[in-house]
């Protein structure tokens, strides 16, 4: 609903100020690259390692990160939707995201099995049940996700059968995979039609929850990470600044950081992102500054970063995009109410996807998007 109070003529100029500082305040923070995944490329390493989070300086930057996830938040109220008019145009592509999710987890999926990885780069098939058994079968779901034909059947492929093999690798390792399964989660409410390049408009609440799932699972991914990796797991990030010393971007322009300092700012950047997913808030922002981190890796560990993060690339694309556009905005920091998981919950035992209940049958031509 539009809002038609009269604003003062200086309102504009400041919420494009407040945008403008927001942003650039986070480039600044999350100039290092948090995003590189130690286990993709480095030895591995027992963690665990409580202790080292509980020190001072861990839990400094974690009480920090969750009250800049909160301001982050309460800014958000107080600014337009979209938040930087200029990418609006980009909200004309909302009807075939989940076609371009569709070939991002394809593509991705397809690579792990050529590779020898199980959902991530980081798990041998060899160490999943099934071993080649499981990647032949993870190539096809791959190609099939690429098809763009039925696709909720091979993401509830992904979403049911996928846990149970990471969990032989520990809940660790789910947990870390969640962006995966966040990408194929989402497809299964809201799949590609079968109209022309999947289009397809999907009703307010079935977008809503897909989102929500969506930002919740890559959240949890992202959060897990941070603590699996770096706060309690320095020894991994040691043995990957060892390796690759060039991560340590302040060290490169003059700045001495400790290693340990390094592995606490990486960390708590990694933590931040996950939170702000999980928020929601400002997305297009949030997006554009997490791509500065996630792409700085792509010079340093090349192929492997980017068939890695393709679903979180995929997913980053969804926010921004969704956020973009007028009409979709508000769904991407939308937290469901105590009223909403129930009835989610009573759609689900009934055999629905949570959304389904709001929609109709409809003619073809209603799939198209709405125009600009």
């Amino acid at each position: 609903m539009t809002n038609t109070s009269v604003r003062p003529r200086g309102a504009p100029l400041r919420r494009a100020a407040t945008v403008a500082a927001v942003g650039l305040s986070a480039v600044v923070l999350t100039a290092g690259p948090a995003s590189a995944h130690g286990k993709w490329f480095a030895d591995h390493a027992d963690g665990g390692d409580w202790g080292f989070f509980f020190s001072p300086l861990p839990l400094a930057v974690t009480v920090a990160v969750v009250v800049v996830t909160v301001l982050w938040r309460l800014v958000a109220r107080r600014l337009p939707r979209p938040e930087l008019a200029v990418l609006a145009p980009l909200g004309r592509l909302a009807p075939y995201i989940p076609r371009l999710l569709g070939i991002h987890l394809g593509v991705s999926l397809l690579a792990y099995s050529v590779t020898g990885g199980f959902l991530t780069p980081s798990l041998p098939l060899d160490e999943v049940p099934g071993g080649d058994f499981a990647g032949l079968v993870q190539g096809a779901v791959g190609i099939w996700l690429i098809t763009g034909i039925r696709l909720r059947i091979p993401a509830l492929g992904v979403v049911l059968l996928g846990p149970p093999a990471l969990l032989a690798a520990g809940p660790v390792a789910l947990l870390e995979t969640a962006d995966t399964l966040a990408v194929a989660l989402f497809l299964v409410i809201l799949a590609p039609s079968d109209a022309t390049f999947g289009r397809v408009r999907p009703s307010p609440e079935r977008l809503r929850w897909a989102l929500f799932f969506l930002r919740v699972f890559v959240g949890v991914a992202l959060i897990t990470l941070a603590f699996s990796e770096k706060f309690t797991n320095p020894e991994l990030a040691r043995n990957l600044l060892e390796a690759y010393p060039e991560l340590n971007v302040f060290e490169l322009v003059g700045i001495p950081v400790g290693v340990e300092t390094f592995i606490v700012i990486a960390g708590g950047i990694e933590l931040l992102f996950g939170l702000l997913v999980l928020s929601g808030a400002l997305p297009q922002v949030a997006v554009l500054v997490a791509m500065v981190p996630f792409n700085l890796t792509l010079f340093i560990f090349g192929t492997t970063e980017v068939i890695g993060h393709l679903p979180v690339y995929g997913v980053f694309l969804a926010l921004l995009v969704y956020g973009s556009h007028r009409e979709t905005a508000a769904a991407v920091p939308w937290l469901p109410s105590l009223e909403d998981l129930r009835g989610g919950w009573e759609r689900l035992r009934g055999g629905r996807v949570p959304g389904t209940a709001a929609e109709r049958p409809a003619p073809a031509r209603t799939v198209e998007h709405p125009s600009d």
